[in-house]
């Protein structure tokens, strides 16, 4: 890290994607809400919605052209169930995918949890000018996700380069 920059706190929206989840019993969503307070960033909005394909679309689309959202991650339905359908709603979104964020996710969680890796459809991309993560629904997952990835490319002062160096390049066209 860079000390002689100047921290950039974010606005962050977040996503759970559960069928049975609360905001009492929420504990990915909490993690990352926490994680997100803790490094100096904003929260601008956070739900919950039904494991559903069109309801998960909706919001993030929605949150897509808010100018109060900088970054958008959604914790679950990115298994191989039938239900698991947050990639397929967010990937028809994505301007550009990140296909590093999700290789690298599940380079880090194969400590963890080993092959099981392979279940993991975690992903990253760029859409009308935000960063969305979409990260599996465990608590641990959302840890690693957040710890080990996000939080440093969320971070203006991380060297070499960041992905908030580049947030006033994403809408060129």
């Amino acid at each position: 890290m860079h000390t002689e920059k100047t921290f950039i706190p974010l606005r962050l929206a977040l996503l759970t994607v559960s069928d049975t989840r609360t905001a009492a019993d929420d504990i990915s969503g909490q993690t990352l809400y926490e994680r997100v307070i803790e490094t100096g960033h904003h929260i601008a909005d956070q739900v919950i919605v039904k494991d559903n394909v069109y309801h998960i679309r909706a919001q993030v689309s929605q949150w897509l052209i808010q100018a109060d959202i900088d970054v958008i991650i959604s914790t679950g339905g990115t298994g191989v169930t039938g239900r698991d359908g947050t990639p397929e709603a967010i990937l028809p979104l994505l301007d550009k995918v990140l296909d590093g964020f999700g290789e690298t996710f599940r380079m880090l969680s194969y400590a963890d949890i080993k092959t099981s890796t392979i279940q993991s459809r975690a992903l990253a991309g760029v859409a009308n000018g935000k960063y969305l993560f979409c990260l599996p629904g465990s608590s641990n997952a959302c840890r690693t996700a957040w710890d080990l990835l996000i939080k440093a490319q969320l971070d203006f002062r991380t060297t070499p380069c960041n992905l908030v160096q580049l947030m006033p390049r994403l809408l060129e066209y």
